[in-house]
């Protein structure tokens, strides 16, 4: 049975979409290898024309999609594919079920935070740990559909495990392009186990993205990088899940890690379009976090108003936002702008000593996902964050993205000679070494009850 034969039932279908340039709003039917416009350079996005909609009735059918046994249904992204209509036959999605990540609260991240709720929207608990799956389901998907053999991506890490897994997935071959070095060894593992051919190149990010650039127009391999607008059409998900788990009531901000800046651009951007379509009846403020060592959308904002790109050389513990030169700000730009939020940076013992607060509520997340933490802080100590005020933080990547930075800060190693070695301290928790018997460990833990 097809894909769209397994559904519960059928909506009436938004028309298939165009992409249009974010500069000078040419449309066109395809883009270049690239995904550049041939008239001002800048990136597209997928637009389309909506049909009128009952919200109540796409909200009713969208949660009745949950109980069906249909691959298309069980995936959190294509479950919402009335507002994704991208293929012209969905029999070609590639889905590892995505999405369906969890909401949780945090009450010790509040309480350091200064607010009085706080919920955390987890999307590391995606099939390969981290958010990329959302977009790649989609990308790739359209990838199969044009029938390219090859896929390619330049990745700090997470964007490679993806892209491979689901590659894989779709008997594709994938190549990774990573800066030798510079990428967290359990990411790098994910992409040699799905089957990838991973070149570490001697440069960093962006020059690893300039070579796939001029790859992509030499070979017939599809980028998937998020230049591609099909990545930000899966990753837009987020919003519809995130405001179903809310009772399609719309949190008063939402935190976002900024690297790429593809995430908060394709939340943003879900956000609009079920603002403009009636499912919701407000829009979050969205604010961007990014490490102080790779700031350029903090810069482009402060310095130019956000007229003009300010590369920075990217320099941070947290390699998944380790960018310099982001493709997507000025989509970014615009959904901060659109949605009255902010920009904020953050020094790597903030994130370290956010990344262990997470870990205190059980949660766990990768470097760069703390930085949402640690930003709200400072969002909440300006007054852009009230206390009573509902803030939802999304969680980027799983914990054991990165173990050994969690082994690092909790046995003294991580930034050593350059972090706030107190403020580190009150959450450390190095392993004891003690003898194996019980009477070396009943004083550690009467000890350690006194403490509490």
């Amino acid at each position: 049975m097809s894909h769209s034969a397994q559904a519960v039932e059928q909506m009436p279908q938004v028309s298939h979409h165009k992409l249009q340039c974010i500069g000078c709003g040419a449309n066109c039917a395809e883009a270049s290898a690239d995904f550049r416009c041939e008239n001002c350079g800048d990136l597209f996005e997928a637009v389309y024309d909506w049909p009128e909609i009952e919200a109540e009735t796409v909200q009713r059918f969208w949660l009745r999609r949950r109980t069906s046994l249909g691959p298309l249904d069980q995936s959190g992204v294509w479950r919402f594919r009335d507002f994704l209509p991208i293929l012209q036959d969905l029999n070609h999605v590639i889905t590892l079920r995505e999405g369906n990540t969890p909401l949780y609260q945090m009450p010790g991240g509040a309480k350091s935070a200064g607010v009085e709720t706080l919920l955390a929207k987890h999307q590391g608990m995606n099939p390969t740990g981290s958010f990329k799956d959302t977009g790649m389901t989609a990308a790739i998907s359209v990838a199969k559909e044009k029938g390219f053999r090859w896929v390619a991506c330049a990745s700090t890490g997470n964007t490679s495990a993806s892209m491979a897994a689901y590659a894989a997935r779709a008997g594709m071959r994938s190549l990774v392009l990573i800066p030798e070095g510079k990428i967290a060894w359990g990411k790098l593992a994910q992409s040699l186990e799905y089957g990838a051919v991973t070149l570490q190149l001697r440069t960093d990010f962006d020059g690893c993205v300039n070579v796939l650039t001029e790859l992509v127009h030499r070979y017939p391999i599809y980028l998937l990088n998020s230049m591609n607008p099909y990545r930000l059409e899966g990753q837009k998900t987020l919003a519809f899940e995130l405001l179903e788990q809310l009772e399609w009531e719309a949190p008063d901000h939402i935190v976002v890690p900024g690297g790429n800046l593809a995430n908060s651009s394709a939340i943003g951007k879900g956000m609009l379009e079920l603002h403009r379509a009636g499912l919701i009846r407000r829009l979050p403020q969205i604010h961007v976090i990014q490490a102080e060592g790779a700031n350029a959308l903090v810069r482009t904002v402060r310095e130019t108003g956000g007229k003009k790109l300010v590369p920075v050389k990217a320099e941070t513990l947290a390699t998944a936002i380790r960018i310099g030169n982001p493709a997507s700000w000025k989509k970014a730009v615009r959904v901060v702008e659109a949605t009255g939020g902010s920009v904020e940076q953050v020094t790597e013992t903030e994130i370290a000593v956010a990344k262990a607060e997470i870990g205190e509520d059980g949660i766990g997340c990768e470097p760069a996902s703390a930085a949402t933490l640690a930003g709200l802080k400072k969002l909440v100590a300006q007054g852009l964050v009230r206390k009573n005020e509902s803030v939802v933080l999304v969680l980027t990547g799983h914990v054991l993205k990165d173990p050994e930075y969690s082994l690092k800060f909790h046995q003294g190693e991580l930034l050593k000679d350059t972090g706030d070695q107190a403020a580190m301290e009150l959450h450390r928790r190095p392993p004891i070494v003690l003898d194996g018997t019980v009477d070396a460990v009943l004083p550690m833990l009467e000890s350690a009850g006194k403490n509490e």
